[in-house]
Parts: structure tokens; sequence; C-alpha cells
């Protein structure tokens, strides 16, 4: 039997874990020729090993843009062409008032979940348009959508790459060229080991929240599709 993704090219930041990891398994599984986005080295050589022989790691700091131009151009080069498939899951999450919040903390927020996405975008659209076929997927949030406190660094940021994602998938309609918006409600995943939500009150506890393989499962759905259908945004949350 063929694989739904034989022969496609994808690359996926925030690949060293959490959803960005099980991305990657899951369109390498899928038949995919997967390259993992990282900035961490070491972190990144274990994911990729896991991922499987063929998965190809990549030292990239979404939020530097000589680092994403430079991780472009070695995509450009092992690939052949820009990939085929880009899923945008690099991110950050921090807790705290906005009183709390430091300038430093509240901009890494908006580099790592905003700037990154459009950085990468930026670097792979030209030959996707020029190709005529690409996909991007952009990891979103609930809190792209609703309001919680403590979230003023994500919120924003979260809510500036929804907009993102809005305009992309206005400019892109008609150009062969599609672009996804998944927002999963609370994954259990590394970035919750600061803020012990099993003990926080009125936190969803890890055992109940979603998995990264679901948020994973959506990505494959949505790449998937036949050529001339567009799944626009897909929200998860805890059944």
């Amino acid at each position: 039997m063929t694989l739904p993704l034989a022969g496609r090219t994808a690359a996926v930041s925030g690949a060293s874990r959490g959803i960005g990891l099980a991305a990657a398994a899951a369109l390498a599984q899928a038949g995919a020729r997967v390259a993992l986005l990282s900035r961490n080295a070491e972190s990144l050589a274990s994911a990729a090993a896991a991922v499987g022989p063929d998965a190809i790691p990549v030292v990239c700091d979404v939020r530097d843009p000589a680092s994403v131009a430079n991780a472009a151009a070695e995509l450009e080069n092992t690939f052949g062409d820009a990939p085929h498939l880009l899923v945008c899951a690099a991110g950050v999450f921090t807790l705290a008032p906005v009183a709390g919040t430091s300038p430093d903390e509240f901009a890494d927020s908006l580099a790592a979940n905003l700037l990154g996405p459009f950085l990468l975008a930026r670097a792979v659209l030209p030959r996707m348009l020029a190709r005529g076929d690409g996909h991007l997927v952009m990891i979103g949030s609930a809190a792209d959508r609703n309001i919680f406190p403590d979230n003023g660094a994500y919120a924003a940021s979260k809510h500036g790459a929804r907009a993102l994602w809005e305009v992309l998938r206005t400019e892109l309609r008609g150009t062969g060229v599609r672009a996804t918006l998944l927002s999963p409600g609370p994954t259990d995943t590394a970035i919750w080991d600061p803020h012990e939500p099993d003990t926080r009150e009125g936190f969803l506890p890890r055992s109940g929240m979603l998995r990264p393989d679901a948020a994973a499962d959506a990505v494959v759905y949505a790449v998937t599709r036949p050529a001339g259908v567009l799944i626009e945004e897909l929200r998860l949350s805890p059944a």
C-alpha cells in the first residue's frame, strides 16, 4: 500500500520534543522525508534518531532571522527545493500576570511564538508559490482565541499567530499553497513542567490533557486532504 505522503518532504520546527516531535514522527510514518528543526543540537540529534534513519536534524533558532535563513538553505540543498510541508510547532509558554512579566519574557514569547512562524513561512513561501504546491501548518492554542489570567505574553503571541495565519490563508487562496491553523487545548508536554498544573488551582491536571499524538494525527489529516481541499482550522479539546 502506498503511504499517503510518499515522495513528499516536510520540515517541523520545535521538533526535539512535544507536539513537534510527535508531528515529525507521524509525518515520517505517513511516508514523508522529514527534517526536524530545533535550536538544541543534542536533543535534536536524539529526536531525529527516534523518528528514524531518514530523519534529518537541522539546527535552527526560529527567533533568529539568520538562523532561519541558514536552515532554509540547508533544507533546499537537502531536498532540492523547499519542503512540501512546513509545520510550525516551536514555541514557549510562560504564566505570569502582566505586572509580573518582564519585557524580556514578553519579547521572547513574541519572538518564539509569532516571529518564528513568520520567518519560517517567509523563508519557504517563494519556492512553494513558484512550484504551486505547499502546505503551512501553524500550531496554535486554545489561547489564540480565549483569554486566561496570567497569559499576557502567551496569549498576545498566539493571537498574533492566528492573525498571521488569517492573512496567509487569504493571500494564498488559489495559489496551490495551503495554510492550516491547528489549535489544541491543553496538551501534556514538557512546557507544563515549570508550572505544575496538577497542583495549580483552576488548571486541568496532566492526566486529563490531550497527548501530543492527538495533535500529530490532526496534522497528518490536514496535509493529506486532496489538493482542492483546505482544512482551514482544526480545534482539539480533551473529550
